[in-house]
């Protein structure tokens, strides 16, 4: 049993008594997905080895996107996926916050400012891109992802991307580089999205909602230069499919208190506190994203349905093929693990998938 689980197990009946009426039903159901999760509850799948002849039952993890024990294995199926699509080029991180003004209103409106965020982002990029002083086209591609939380479980919400050099001419028929150490400054980029996204809270009908001080402050929005990049995927992926807080962090779960380490960013340091469980739970559920809303999205010639492949972009770059492939062998091919039989070691076989009591019989 992972710790969040535990804590939801000890304290999310309590929770619920004493918050259900007002709370989202996505946070209801994290909370229970979390406590059933390898219960049960969620059927059960027999696994048989045919070295011992014995049969082994294995429960069925929730699925819930926001459960630590189901995200685990998705980190490395998810780098290798990305790293496939790497192009032989420079690549950029860039980070997008949002200002603390604003933070009230992302969190009693999520859908739409998160939806806003993304949407101003790539407008914004768009349309300096189109600059001739940083690449001269519109067609760029990247990727963008979602995360809402700080270290100590706060309310954070910044977009993470990730940004090949370059873009695609507007014809199609060449690459066009960015410099190696800029993709695009930063500060007309600040500007140009605090103005978007200020539109956006303006027709959301949601402005009035707003400090007016925030419109007038500089946003942060920070870049860099990271080389290849498997450096940015390979550090954006510890976060991807990682909840608002891992299992190992937590200390322990006693008199009603959470005890965790986080990471003071001033002195780069590891520190531990402490929080009562009801505040805990609260702070990780702030967290659980509207359903359906997806926290990571490719755009340009990086989504799926862009008409430019990664192999015409690569023979755009004009790299030769041994290249190419030498930079694809250097990513590590992710192995599915297999499930071993606890009492000889030999690798099971699937049997059968059981439903759960609640699903009833097949109709």
């Amino acid at each position: 049993m992972s710790a969040i689980q535990k804590i939801f197990q000890i304290y999310g009946q309590q929770y619920l008594d004493l918050y259900g009426d007002r709370m989202p039903q996505s946070h209801k159901k994290t909370i229970q997905d979390i406590t059933q999760c390898r219960s049960g509850s969620f059927g059960t799948i027999l696994y048989g080895c045919d070295e011992c002849q014995t049969i082994q039952p294995v429960p069925c993890c929730c699925g819930n996107r926001h459960c630590p024990t189901c995200q685990h294995d998705k980190m490395d199926q998810w780098l290798q996926k990305q790293m496939e699509k790497l192009l032989p080029v420079h690549y950029f991180l860039l980070t997008i916050t949002l200002p603390q003004e604003l933070r009230d209103v992302a969190r009693s409106h999520q859908r739409i400012v998160y939806a806003a965020m993304f949407s101003c982002a790539h407008e914004t990029l768009r349309k300096l891109a189109r600059d001739k002083r940083f690449i001269g086209s519109t067609r760029i591609g990247y990727l963008a992802v979602l995360h809402t939380w700080g270290s100590m479980l706060q309310y954070h919400p910044h977009l993470h991307l990730v940004i090949p050099g370059g873009a695609v001419s507007e014809k199609g028929d060449q690459w066009i580089s960015s410099r190696q150490d800029l993709f695009i400054h930063t500060k007309p980029l600040a500007h140009i999205f605090k103005a978007k996204f200020k539109d956006a809270m303006e027709k959301a009908q949601l402005i009035e909602k707003i400090d007016p001080s925030v419109w007038k402050k500089q946003w942060i929005i920070d870049t860099q230069a990271v080389g290849k990049g498997q450096n940015s995927l390979r550090y954006l992926s510890r976060y991807v499919f990682r909840v608002a807080i891992s299992n190992n962090r937590i200390k322990s779960i006693e008199d009603d208190a959470i005890k965790f380490t986080y990471k003071d960013r001033e002195k780069n340091t590891w520190k531990t506190t402490k929080l009562d469980a009801m505040e805990f739970i609260r702070r990780f559920l702030q967290h659980v994203l509207p359903r359906g809303f997806m926290k990571i999205r490719h755009y340009g010639f990086l989504n799926p349905n862009s008409p430019f492949s990664i192999d015409k972009i690569r023979e755009l770059i004009s790299f030769i093929h041994d290249v190419i492939h030498g930079l694809l062998a250097e990513i590590p091919q992710y192995k599915k693990q297999e499930i071993k039989c606890t009492r000889c070691g030999h690798a099971l076989k699937f049997i059968a998938f059981l439903k759960p009591p609640r699903w009833g019989p097949s109709g």
